[in-house]
């Protein structure tokens, strides 16, 4: 039974509804202590009152709106396309907390890449039976298409990201890998701009590293990609169309990086060279920035249904002509079953302990570990393993008796489709809501540029994800959750 007090360090009027519990708070220590890096962020909030908030929160929203930051709930019968929900204050991580992190992410996704490549080509690493040959071979994402298919630089992730938890210890914790297309970072871009605006003074004194760059490099990733020679590379993002949740996220990364943002259609291969159509005629693409998934992308390789992708993209990828970010096949790293093995892939490769710790997970493909998580639903958080968004998932605790049994049925039909893991007392960060400031639960999503020879990017900060709704656990946009700006110190 969680325990909630007040702060005794709060006494303003703004501050009313503030309470800590067992979670880490990423303002307030366990005695109500505001903590250092907090400080101004505390005084600057005790000089304003909720209306001077709401005006602040008001230009946020106008400006997501006029922009059309927007993003897309399918299902949802109130309508889908919704204003990215953002809260005004921001998340802050001290320079010391952002090296362990930067060195953790580093550290999996070098060896992410050394395991993809491995299972592509020579498979030692299941040949050794570190990994179950079969939990790699089940996997929906494994592509057999791939097997000794050489990528440019072995480099089968080039955009990562990567979620990340505070546990109540303080310490951070991989939750999952995003590595087939992971999405947000035009967020994490326009959270910065608006929070810019709206507190120009606490922003320009607290010493905020950038992150405005992302482009930029993300822009020198791809091209890093390029065939050797082809010097002057040309470079596309491949978008699936406007009707997809995140148009949006295409459309403001083309124009960042200064490139075209094409659909299938626009596209066509003709002797296994790709070739993008223009007003001046046909033009060669060298690098094709994929946001399409595996499956629509080439409807003679993969789903004849598909109307998304290009008619003969893939056999072109495989004679080398074309680079695709990310390669085709990287989903079967962020299975959330592979997810469990991720710090023996760390040891097996690289020979150390895995910086950044993993959640415990139980793979419910074992009969044992089976056995314990339908015994405790009620207790843990049940996940599908290919799904993502929030969907396909049980939150035990806040279960109903008929969902649980719905799960129990999925889990003893496709035992190799679920993991569980404990239900985590995420960490609450201030938000402004209803008026006051109150703790919400959030995790963290930083985005990792691989562009190979240890030659790896994180550009300090990330998307940080806020479960808006009170006691909510479920930080996913299209579950109710929003974002906030997330501020790495110089010092």
């Amino acid at each position: 039974m969680l325990t909630e007090r007040s702060a005794p360090e709060i006494d303003h009027p703004l501050f009313n509804s503030y309470t800590l519990d067992t979670a880490y708070d990423e303002m307030f220590t366990a005695e109500g202590r505001v903590r250092p890096p907090y400080m101004p962020l505390y005084r600057r909030l005790l000089e304003l009152s909720a209306e001077d908030l709401h005006g602040r929160q008001r230009y946020a929203d106008l400006t997501f709106l006029n922009q059309g930051i927007t993003f897309t709930v399918y299902g949802d019968t109130e309508g889908t396309e919704r204003i990215f929900p953002y809260d005004l204050l921001p998340r802050i991580i001290t320079s010391s907390e952002w090296a362990v992190i930067e060195a953790g992410l580093k550290q999996r996704i070098m060896a992410l890449n050394m395991f993809l490549n491995d299972i592509y080509h020579e498979g030692k690493i299941l040949a050794d039976k570190v990994i179950p040959r079969e939990l790699v071979y089940t996997c929906h994402h494994y592509r057999r298409e791939m097997r000794g298919v050489d990528v440019p630089g072995k480099i089968y992730t080039s955009v990562v990201g990567t979620d990340l938890v505070r546990l109540p210890s303080g310490e951070f914790a991989v939750l999952e890998d995003n590595l087939r297309v992971p999405s947000g970072v035009s967020y994490m871009l326009t959270n910065r701009g608006v929070m810019k605006r709206a507190f120009p003074r606490l922003f320009a004194h607290t010493g905020v590293r950038p992150i405005d760059h992302y482009g930029q490099v993300l822009l020198t990733t791809l091209r890093s990609l390029a065939p050797s020679h082809r010097p002057d590379p040309t470079i596309v993002v491949l978008t699936p169309g406007v009707f997809n949740s995140a148009y949006f996220e295409h459309t403001f990364l083309a124009r960042q990086m200064g490139v075209e943002l094409v659909e299938g259609r626009d596209l066509l291969v003709h002797d296994s060279v790709v070739y993008m159509r223009t007003t001046a005629g046909l033009r060669q693409v060298d690098v094709i920035y994929r946001r399409i998934d595996d499956d629509f992308i080439d409807p003679l390789a993969f789903r004849p249904d598909s109307i998304l992708g290009v008619a003969g993209l893939f056999n072109a990828y495989r004679a080398g002509n074309v680079v695709l970010a990310n390669a085709v096949g990287t989903g079967v790293a962020d299975d959330k079953a592979i997810y469990a093995y991720v710090p023996k892939i760390i040891q097996y490769y690289m020979g150390v302990e895995p910086i950044l710790p993993n959640v415990e997970t139980y793979l419910c493909e074992d009969d044992r570990q089976r056995s314990y998580v339908l015994d405790h639903l009620d207790k843990l958080v049940v996940k599908s393993v290919g799904e993502s968004g929030g969907y396909g998932m049980l939150i035990g605790p806040h279960s109903t008796a008929e969902e649980r049994e719905r799960f129990r049925r999925l889990i003893q039909h496709e035992p190799r489709n679920y993991i569980a893991q404990p239900t985590l007392q995420l960490s609450r960060a201030p938000c402004f809501v209803d008026g006051a400031v109150e703790p919400r639960h959030v995790d963290l999503r930083p985005y990792i540029l691989n562009s190979g020879d240890d030659q790896i990017t994180i550009v300090p900060g990330g998307l940080t994800r806020v479960a808006l709704r009170k006691g909510s656990l479920v930080v996913n946009s299209s579950q109710g959750g929003g974002s906030k700006d997330t501020w790495v110190l110089f010092e």
